[in-house]
């Protein structure tokens, strides 16, 4: 039963004030009274608006619609592409924990700009500073995420922060920059601290002949970071929420079907595969944190994103991407399928007939030392995919990659989704995935893009 702690209204007594006033007055004088009564009601209930808007909610006057108008998004894409610099992209070896970092990178951002003027929900930090300057405080967020990770890119990320904030004039809104930037980052670092992510990824494979069961492919000896499968996610509620159904058997259709398709297309030695494939599965080759955060880069940018827009674009972006990874992960290890570099040359003892085994066949592109289904580099294409068409509608765009393919290659794309087939089709004509691996791995990234779009960084109620 509930408690009734509100107060019991008392009858009125006999000597109430009430009670005194002559009920015979005339009609005029209530008429005046209950104007005045009205007026004065007026003028309190928008004394107590005026006051609430300056206090409660620290916006000090400001229109949480048009505040952010004036400050450029650059800060954001800035800091997006110093993250890719301070991690040696495209050079470094670990893309788990490159997408971590850039998520938590870009959270820390969005919370720092919406605890200033609140437009959308936070991720990590619940605190409001009116007084901060926008720039410092998310270049003070971002600067103390990379500087945590790395520290040994002190040098190169003091001077970004420096060439950041240069030109804010006003010590106050500096000062107060600096420490809502601050308490963004402790907030996600806090939050991400002991998740167990800086575990020695190296793990060996058991041998085995079983048909179907994955093992290691030259030039590797390992498979990479196992422990990634149970990974915290940012944005989804276990890694498991989307896992692939199954993959299909050795002796399906579906798979015959994909295995000679991969065997003729995918070969380093293959008449089949024409220019333009061989092109554009070196062209999506590289890790997909560093491809679709250039996408995003791109996409903001032509579409003149403001800077509340581009805040929100990068974090839900990053956090699809690193989820994307956890996800993939989570199935791969759940179904444990041997790559097409085993299946080719083993084919001779899976069961199917209609399979010929080539003990000597190479692909196109070095395996990456994982299982093969389902493809996560597919996964975060179609997540990556759909979040940009979320903000942006399936626009076309023209990327340059700066990585695998030659230097300062460019391909132009229809569209976002356009972009996300091909990137998922350049893993077949690379040798190292089969169609049924990249379709699944399609259909989780759709699932975790829309996710990630519709439970986070929403409009504050």
């Amino acid at each position: 039963m509930k408690s009734n702690n509100r107060s019991q209204a008392k009858p009125l007594q006999k000597n109430s004030s009430l009670y005194s006033v002559p009920l015979f007055y005339p009609s005029w004088f209530w008429n005046n009274l209950v104007k005045r009564s009205i007026y004065l009601s007026a003028i309190l209930v928008a004394v107590l608006f005026v006051s609430c808007t300056k206090s409660s909610h620290g916006f000090q006057g400001k229109n949480p619609t048009q505040y952010f108008k004036s400050f450029s998004n650059k800060v954001v894409l800035d800091w997006n592409e110093t993250a890719f610099e301070a991690l040696d992209a495209p050079n470094y070896l670990n893309t788990l924990t490159a997408s971590r970092l850039t998520a938590m990178m870009h959270i820390a951002m969005h919370d720092a700009l919406n605890s200033i003027v609140p437009v959308y929900e936070t991720y990590a930090l619940k605190s409001v500073n009116a007084e901060a300057h926008p720039i410092v405080a998310m270049s003070v967020a971002a600067y103390d995420v990379l500087l945590h990770h790395l520290p040994e890119k002190k040098s190169l990320l003091d001077a970004k922060l420096a060439a950041a904030i240069d030109s804010v004039a006003s010590p106050l809104a500096k000062q107060r920059g600096f420490e809502l930037g601050k308490q963004a980052a402790n907030a996600i670092l806090a939050l991400r601290n002991n998740d167990g992510a800086f575990a020695n990824p190296v793990a060996p494979v058991p041998p085995s002949t079983v048909p179907g069961v994955y093992q290691v492919v030259p030039p590797f000896d390992f498979v990479f970071a196992p422990f990634w499968a149970q990974m915290k996610p940012f944005g989804l509620k276990s890694p498991d929420q989307f896992r692939s159904v199954p993959q299909p058997s050795l002796t399906s259709n579906q798979y015959t079907k994909d295995f000679n398709e991969v065997k003729e297309y995918g070969s380093a030695a293959s008449k089949k595969r024409s220019a333009d494939q061989t092109f554009y599965a070196k062209f999506w080759y590289e890790f997909s944190e560093i491809g679709w955060n250039r996408i995003g880069r791109i996409a903001a940018t032509d579409q003149k994103a403001d800077l509340l827009t581009t805040a929100r674009l990068m974090a839900l972006l990053n956090i699809a991407l690193a989820d994307s990874y956890t996800a993939g992960w989570d199935s791969k290890f759940h179904y444990n399928f041997w790559r097409p570099y085993t299946a080719i040359r083993r084919a001779a003892n899976d069961g199917n007939d209609k399979t010929i085994a080539d003990e000597s066949w190479e692909p196109l592109m070095p395996t990456p030392p994982v299982q093969d289904y389902p493809s996560t580099h597919s996964v975060l294409g179609n997540a990556g995919a759909t979040v940009l068409t979320a903000f942006f509608g399936n626009t076309s765009f023209t990327m340059t990659s700066t990585s695998s393919a030659p230097a300062g290659a460019t391909r132009t794309l229809k569209n976002f989704m356009q972009a996300a087939d091909e990137n998922a089709d350049s893993r077949v004509m690379a040798g190292i995935h089969f169609r049924f691996s990249c379709k699944a791995g399609q259909e989780m990234g759709n699932k975790i893009g829309a996710w990630v779009i519709k439970n986070h960084l929403g409009l504050k109620k």
